[in-house]
């Protein structure tokens, strides 16, 4: 088979595997444009942090205006993030790129970062766009239109801190209870993307680690070439061959050059992709079992209760009955004006044989036996 020929179909993101996948009649109609543009370094006694403009077209109806400009800070797209997966937890929400980035690979702050992070936060904000669900989310809306004042009062409209805590108590107690009947196709999802997580975690570190060295072997050829070039000029019987060492040096540094562009561009960004959506599809599955098992908890819990009821119940009607026969016994007394013998001890030990003696009935009961 010619690989070739596969060349054209095979997706270059883990989303773009799903975007494939389209119904003949589906209208491909776009009525929401996002483009996060133009970032901003703020710089306060307490933190640096940068601020990118979130500039929103749209024709649909639920939005006051059709066209938005706001501006956001990471932390308000991880806020976006965390309360999409609180309001949607066994949905697949599309990943963010990590606060902190690894060391030596590039510095904070600096002009590779900030265009990274603005491509991946702006494939964020479109890929929630083009959602069939999320798109309509209340809270997608507020962080598309609302300033900085409005957004941080939503924002305190959440749970407090002791019911945060409460839930994260409750989270932890029942991911350490576990599932006790994980159904067999979820089980098997699991252990296939645990797998694939580990197997493509390898793979991100590996070509992590291939282009930090082919990026120091290029800082190095760099520094070979000027220095043969300079050599040759004072080397005259060796003018030829230095000059053709650096010359060579220069197409090499070059062709390195192409190459680290190629893993950078084409290669690093679409596996650590496939990384941060394994990641997410791991969450989603710890979910979904914290979900499963706080319906058994619950379910055992209901279990005992019925059980607690219908033993209430029975000793219930045990009383009834034994009282009902007492009275009935009572009320033979009353009427013949003697006792029953065997039935009814002697007056004088009634009280010690009868402890039920001084019960109080029911009124209508007590009209029914002696009316």
């Amino acid at each position: 088979m010619d690989m070739n020929s596969l060349s054209p179909t095979m997706p270059t993101s883990p989303l773009s595997m799903i975007n494939q996948v389209k119904f003949e009649d589906e209208p491909d109609l776009k009525d929401l444009f996002i483009t996060v543009d133009d970032p901003e370094s703020h710089v306060t006694t307490i933190e640096t942090f940068i601020t990118y403009r979130v500039a929103t077209q749209t024709s649909r109806g639920e939005f006051d205006s059709s066209e938005f400009e706001v501006r956001r800070r990471y932390q308000d797209f991880l806020w976006l993030k965390g309360k999409l997966e609180e309001a949607h937890p066994t949905l697949i929400i599309p990943p963010l790129p990590e606060k902190f980035v690894v060391k030596g690979m590039v510095e904070r702050f600096s002009d590779d970062f900030i265009e990274t992070r603005r491509r991946a936060l702006n494939k964020f904000l479109n890929r929630i766009a083009d959602h069939p669900t999320l798109t309509f989310s209340e809270d997608f809306k507020v962080f598309l239109t609302a300033q900085a004042g409005e957004l941080s009062s939503h924002k305190k409209q959440g749970p407090g801190l002791l019911s945060r805590m409460g839930q994260t108590v409750r989270a932890v107690a029942l991911s350490m209870r576990g599932v006790r009947s994980r159904p067999e196709e979820f089980t098997e999802m699991n252990d296939f993307i645990e797998t694939f997580s580990q197997k493509i975690n390898l793979i991100d570190k590996i070509s992590q680690r291939i282009y930090k060295e082919e990026r120091e072997y290029f800082d190095e050829m760099k520094e070979y070439g000027p220095i043969h070039a300079l050599w040759s000029e004072s080397e005259e019987d060796l003018a030829d061959t230095l000059g053709g060492v650096a010359s060579c040096l220069d197409r090499c540094c070059q062709a390195t050059e192409r190459r680290l562009c190629g893993l950078s561009e084409a290669l690093l960004p679409v596996v650590h992709e496939y990384v941060l959506y394994s990641e997410m599809l791991m969450g989603v599955m710890r979910r979904r079992d914290h979900i499963q098992a706080e319906l058994e908890s619950k379910a055992e819990a209901l279990t005992y209760k019925k059980a607690d009821t219908d033993l209430f119940q029975e000793q219930r009607t045990m009383l009834k009955a034994a009282c009902l026969f007492r009275m009935l016994l009572l009320r033979l007394c009353v009427e013949h004006g003697q006792e029953v013998a065997g039935i009814i001890p002697p007056q004088k030990s009634r009280k010690k044989e009868l402890p039920t003696r001084g019960l109080a009935f029911p009124t209508h009961l007590k009209r029914a036996l002696f009316m």
